[in-house]
């Protein structure tokens, strides 16, 4: 029979065998996959050079061949292809030349429009004014003994008119009878007409309207007929 220290030191063999052959076959392995990277590194570094190759031969082909192909269609002389740009910056100047009159047609009539509704807020503040003028003069004009008072407030009322008018604006003209415009009369009621030729027209006047330039500020006030 085996003694123990016998029985530990087979056991001891058999595990440094064991060792052994594991590591020889680990070590085989590394040194396959060492060899299988380094192999695929040189074919890949074989296959780069060669496309450079064949690139460094092919650019020259290219750059031949648009070379000489822009030699063929461009035949003209010098002195045409002058002409040619010469005419091609004529064109673009006469463009940007009538672009910029554009321009300033355009910055013109809006600066003239801007001169012209400078003072539209004021205008507009001032319409009130003119409404409590009018009805204070239609209240003492049959009033006799008034009647130096009326001249007055008629001179004032003259004045604030001629001076507003100065300004740019007009009083827009409407009289009873008139077809009604939606676009340019603002209809507050309807009554039913007192004639049938009456009927889609204008039958009073509530409000007059103005303008100011070319521009209304507010549209008169209507009653139509119905």
């Amino acid at each position: 029979m085996f003694s123990n220290k016998t029985k530990i030191n087979h056991t001891y063999s058999c595990d440094l065998f064991r060792f052994k052959t594991l590591a020889k076959r680990i070590i085989s392995r590394a040194i396959y996959f060492r060899d299988s990277i380094e192999s695929k590194i040189k074919n890949k570094q074989l296959k780069m050079s060669k496309k450079d190759k064949n690139n460094d031969v092919e650019e020259p082909q290219i750059e031949a061949t648009e070379t000489a192909t822009a030699e063929e269609v461009d035949t003209r002389t010098p002195e045409e292809q002058l002409q040619d740009q010469l005419v091609a910056e004529k064109d673009k100047f006469m463009r940007l030349f009538a672009e910029f009159e554009n321009y300033k047609k355009r910055t013109s009539k809006e600066r003239m429009e801007l001169f012209k509704t400078a003072s539209q807020d004021v205008m507009v503040s001032m319409l009130p004014v003119l409404d409590d003028f009018e009805r204070a003069l239609s209240h003492i004009e049959d009033d006799k003994e008034a009647e130096e008072l009326r001249k007055g407030v008629l001179l004032i009322y003259n004045k604030l008119v001629n001076t507003l008018e100065q300004k740019g604006l007009t009083k827009i003209e409407v009289r009873p009878g008139d077809t009604f415009n939606a676009d340019h009369h603002e209809a507050v009621t309807q009554i039913p007409a007192p004639t049938d030729d009456l009927k889609g027209k204008i039958i009073d006047i509530l409000e007059p309207g103005y303008k100011l330039g070319e521009k209304v500020i507010r549209f008169p006030k209507v009653v139509i007929g119905q």
